[in-house]
């Protein structure tokens, strides 16, 4: 008796329930709806806590590259540039980068209204606002914390806080508004693409970089009395690593997250390629090291990680596993080129940033144009697309310069830039902070 109540009952409520599905279709769409925007929207903010994580890697690689009288200088660029570009990027930046407007700029959605129509550009993914505004913001306090790397050791600290606040807020929205806020370089010829940022992020970074290391200068004691670079060794090399390893870490919400959906395929082939990417160009700069330098160089084989980071960025999303591992590879050959080749022309970068970033992403950005499954010229495609590429990286290297020297310039015109030649050799923890990074340790004995 008792089976048959049960089966009676179960039956009955098969019944009920496929009579509702029946007659109310929709309930179960809108119950796959809203698990994919629960979804989307949890893999954008963990992989924007990923990215902010990077904020401690390039804090280790920065620092550990340099000496130690700067180390507690480096750590406190890092902390004010993401939190002074926070609320530069809340107030005004992202409203210019995404914000509706003209072909140049963003020009609503001030402060970041979460129930605003300004952001039309942003309608192809189905996260909230500021869940988006939070990824966006990491991406932009990467482009200022890159300008550190190549101005440290004798950059004053309040001439840093001040071009924080007009990089974030300002001038790389800017570019991101050209690029992914539906400005000129999106619809210019076959349109440009940059799926993560090698140019928008890391190489209008490296470009302001450039410009800020040559209006200072280079280190006292980096070249000798015949113009011939010196070594100017970093305190901590354990430390720089692992600023690498956190770095390669956060690429994997730096390039998946950029999917801003939770598409398991997609966002599967995007940490592929990324990862790949890395450890080619990793391989590639320490061969390119060992012939050029006579040995297996560790600082330049974890700037050519980070370099096979930087290149693939751009197409992490469009190429296959086998072209990514040639970009990755290339870049780190170039990145090796490159820190020798800005070494001889004198211009001073103590962590490699100028060319990690800059000329590593505009070298990804370009190689899209080869390598794209569906629109690379070795796959069929129209020169173009690869003309797309090349304007857009030429756009975005003459608007940093031309930027970045106004500001650099500017800086040390009204405030001053560079810190005294008595200041740069005791070190700009104590000149600066009245700190020290290793108060138990003689400074001078470590670098």
């Amino acid at each position: 008796m008792i089976r048959k109540v049960i089966i009676t009952v179960f039956v009955f409520t098969c019944l009920l329930s496929l009579n509702a599905f029946a007659l109310n279709g929709s309930v179960e769409g809108e119950a796959v709806s809203d698990a994919k925007y629960m979804a989307d929207t949890l893999l954008v903010l963990i992989a924007a806590f990923l990215v902010f994580f990077m904020q401690a890697g390039f804090a280790m690689v920065e620092s550990g590259f340099t000496r130690a009288k700067n180390a507690v200088n480096i750590l406190m660029k890092n902390l004010m540039d993401f939190s002074m570009g926070s609320i530069a990027y809340w107030a005004i930046g992202f409203a210019i980068m995404f914000g509706t407007g003209s072909a140049f700029m963003g020009t609503s959605g001030w402060f970041v209204p979460a129930d605003s129509t300004a952001f039309a550009s942003l309608e192809w993914s189905s996260v909230p606002t500021h869940a988006a505004w939070l990824f966006q913001l990491v991406f932009a306090a990467t482009a200022a914390t890159i300008v550190s790397g190549a101005m440290a050791e004798r950059t004053q600290f309040k001439s840093y806080l001040i071009y924080s606040v007009f990089i974030t807020g300002i001038i790389y929205p800017i570019v991101g508004h050209w690029i992914w806020g539906g400005g000129w370089l999106a619809n210019f010829g076959a349109g440009m693409l940059d799926f993560a940022g090698s140019t928008v992020v890391h190489s209008t970074g490296g470009w302001l970089a450039l410009t800020g290391a040559i209006v200072l200068g280079p280190r006292l004691g980096k070249y000798d009395a015949d113009g011939k670079p010196r070594p100017i060794a970093g305190h901590n090399l354990p430390l720089a690593a692992l600023g690498v390893f956190i770095l390669w870490l956060g690429w994997f919400g730096f390039n998946p997250g950029s999917q801003m959906g939770a598409d398991a395929a997609d966002i599967s082939l995007i940490a592929v390629t990324t990862n790949i990417a890395a450890a080619a160009g990793a391989i590639t700069a320490m061969i390119t090291a060992w012939m050029f330098l006579g040995k297996p160089d560790a600082g330049m084989s974890l700037n050519g990680a980070l370099a096979g980071l930087v290149a693939i960025t751009a197409g992490c999303a469009f190429v296959n596993p086998v072209s990514a591992a040639i970009i990755g590879a290339l870049g780190g050959i170039v990145v090796v080129l490159s820190v020798l080749l800005l070494e001889r022309m004198k211009i001073d970068d103590p962590v490699g940033a100028i060319s990690v970033h800059g000329t590593c992403g505009a070298l990804g950005t370009i190689l899209l144009g080869f390598f794209h499954s569906d629109q690379g010229i070795f796959f069929g495609g129209s020169f173009g697309f690869l003309g797309a590429q090349i304007v857009g990286v030429v756009a975005v290297f003459i608007w940093c310069l031309v930027t970045g020297f106004i500001l650099f310039y500017g800086i040390k015109a009204i405030t001053g830039l560079r810190v005294t030649e008595e200041e740069e050799q005791a070190g700009l923890d104590y000149e600066e902070h009245g700190a020290s990074a290793y108060p138990d340790f003689n400074v001078s004995s470590i670098r």
